[in-house]
């Protein structure tokens, strides 16, 4: 009677567990970062190039963004969005695999749409703290020239985090290994950054000492900052589930 019953009534399934790389909506985010980075690049590739040279050599001449056209402006906007969500989906990645159960009470695209937002707070608050002192401890044109400078890394981490996840979504990189790459990144970024420090603002020892402490409190402190808040964001979610 009972096997009647069960056979009437159905039984109930297992959930499939969440997994990203099953998920239409990240899909549908890495194609438009991919169509939009060669759509860029196909407009605006001798700009982007030249902010590359720019970078590792030092101009004596007005920023490159006084004589950049509003198109311009517009892409690089854009990638600055590209490596928010693309930095966005790192994170989410990296936390459903510390925290399991973490798409079982929110929404992933609340989650994604969470971090990539913690991310574009984060970038906007370091470009006002470097906009400020800058105008407090230095003359203009070299803080323009930094401001150019570190908007040409962020572009290209936009470039460079796009196979990253990738391999993060698609081909199941386990955690340890997705740190040591995503490590990689951030200290590649933070020497560029370092070495670009150097080159605009640094005159003697005396003042180089002075910029490893500048720059250890400017990019490091951040960062650390901005760990404890994704953390706390994910305590709080676990500790509501």
């Amino acid at each position: 009677m009972s096997l009647i019953l069960m056979t009437i009534m159905g039984i109930n399934g297992i959930p499939i567990p969440y997994s990203p790389k099953a998920d239409d909506g990240i899909t549908i985010l890495l194609l438009c970062c991919f169509f939009l980075s060669a759509y860029v690049l196909s407009r605006s590739r001798k700009f982007l190039f030249q902010l590359v040279k720019d970078f590792l050599f030092n101009r004596e001449r007005t920023s490159i963004f006084a004589t950049s056209t509003a198109s311009d402006m517009r892409y690089l906007l854009l990638l600055i969005l590209q490596t928010c969500v693309l930095l966005g989906i790192c994170i989410f990645r990296c936390s459903i695999d510390i925290f399991p159960g973490l798409t079982s009470f929110a929404s992933p695209y609340i989650l994604v749409g969470a971090y990539i937002g913690i991310c574009l707070v984060y970038l906007f608050l370091k470009w006002l703290i470097y906009s400020f002192l800058g105008w407090i401890f230095f003359d203009g044109s070299r803080v323009s020239q930094w401001l150019e400078s570190y908007s040409t890394l962020l572009y290209y981490l936009g470039f460079a985090l796009f196979p990253y996840v990738l391999l993060l979504i698609y081909f199941d990189l386990n955690v340890q290994l997705a740190l040591i790459i995503g490590l990689f990144l951030f200290v590649l970024v933070k020497i560029s950054m370092f070495y670009k420090w150097l080159k605009l603002f640094c005159n003697n020892l005396y003042g180089s000492f002075l910029l490893i402490l500048y720059f250890c409190a400017l990019e490091m402190l951040p960062f650390l900052i901005l760990y404890r808040v994704l953390e706390q964001f994910n305590d709080c979610l676990t500790i509501k589930i």
